[in-house]
């Protein structure tokens, strides 16, 4: 029994040496490990997860005139975090910068005024802590077509062509759209296009419909045409535009934004409209506002047009705000058009005293 005891003794003796090798091989396994993460990690915090969070967003160029920057849309961003070793940053328009500095600048290019919630992660390895700032910015839109109408003659054949004839076009309009110089012309800085009462080609009038179809066509932005309205009973004049689709799929389906009609037979009241299929016609979705000196003075029609809604102004005034989805049609290319139409359905009846009357446009803009 003795030398049993013994016998067991010394072999117990070698088991804790050996597993006592084996912990001390484990041990040093793990400080080698973990002295390799926080060599490329930066230093001994690695794994640890970051604390005390701060996020700060400067909008250059704030000042009590401008309240949300300068329009150059640069943001000014400083980051800190407790044991931080990189920073993730979602920026709110889709964007995410990843750095390793807390220090960095975005430059934001959506035109506009426009709120950005911001959502910031700081990390040491695989942990992290978040946080989320909202910054509102204005961005100076910027322009990516125009007509100014500075040349005298013809419209710019490298930005408008022609919708030519008669027969109603949908409305039991009345007029016969030419693309004489008699109907249309630039002149002074100006478009003008002129509706006559004569009878051409089986019509009782005469007009004109430019557009770009074919030459130019947008996605989303901010349309501006400064325009003063012709005058007359039945006079229909309009400023819009159709899906670039319209070949593959007819009106409504097409989608339109009608960023102005005025009627002669309604002085002063000005239409944003929308026709999509369900809504088109006289279901058609939109609103009005009534303005002063229509057919006497320039006034800025404008459309702002985004992928989560359709904004309608006048002389910067907003009068109609529509809510998009991409279950629209307006989520496409579209083209413009100016024209004045006579009558119709939406034109009324025609004064029968109207002899011509000119709709003229100072400059179609488009802003990103």
């Amino acid at each position: 029994m003795i030398q049993k005891t013994a016998i067991q003794r010394h072999l117990l003796t070698k088991l804790l040496d050996y597993r006592l090798f084996v912990l001390f091989l484990c041990t040093t396994f793990i400080l080698i490990s973990c002295s390799g993460d926080s060599g490329s990690s930066g230093g001994t915090n690695a794994g640890t997860t970051p604390s005390n969070l701060v996020v700060s967003a400067a909008v250059v160029g704030t000042s009590a005139q401008n309240p949300n920057g300068d329009g150059s849309g640069i943001v000014n961003f400083n980051i800190s975090a407790t044991n931080a070793t990189s920073y993730k940053i979602s920026l709110g328009n889709g964007e995410i910068q990843e750095v390793t500095s807390g220090t960095f600048t975005y430059t934001y290019t959506t035109g506009g005024t426009n709120t950005f919630v911001v959502y910031v992660s700081a990390y040491n390895g695989a942990n992290f802590i978040s946080t989320s700032v909202s910054i509102t910015l204005y961005v100076a839109p910027t322009s990516i077509w125009s007509d100014e109408f500075n040349v005298d003659g013809a419209p710019n054949s490298t930005k408008w062509g022609y919708d030519l004839g008669g027969g109603g076009w949908g409305n039991n309009e009345a007029q016969y759209y030419t693309s004489r110089a008699e109907n249309v012309i630039v002149q002074g800085g100006v478009l003008k296009i002129k509706t006559i009462k004569e009878s051409y080609s089986g019509s009782s009038y005469t007009s004109a419909r430019i557009l770009s179809k074919g030459k130019f066509s947008f996605k989303y932005g901010k349309v501006e045409i400064r325009a003063k309205m012709p005058v007359g009973g039945g006079t229909w004049p309009a400023l819009w535009m159709l899906g670039s689709n319209i070949d593959t799929a007819p009106w409504p389906a097409c989608g339109e934004i009608d960023i102005m009609e005025h009627l002669g037979n309604q002085l002063n009241k000005i239409y944003g409209t929308l026709h999509h299929p369900g809504h088109s016609g006289g279901n058609a979705d939109g609103g009005t506002t009534n303005i002063t000196n229509a057919t006497t003075e320039f006034h800025v029609y404008a459309c702002d047009w985004r992928a989560d809604a359709i904004k309608f102004y006048v002389d910067n005034q907003l009068f109609y705000t529509f809510t998009n989805s991409a279950s629209l049609p307006f989520n496409q290319n579209f083209f413009l058009i100016i024209n004045c139409a006579m009558g119709g359905n939406f034109g009324g009846t025609i004064d029968p005293n109207f002899v011509s009357s000119t709709f003229e446009v100072d400059y179609v803009r488009v802003y990103n």
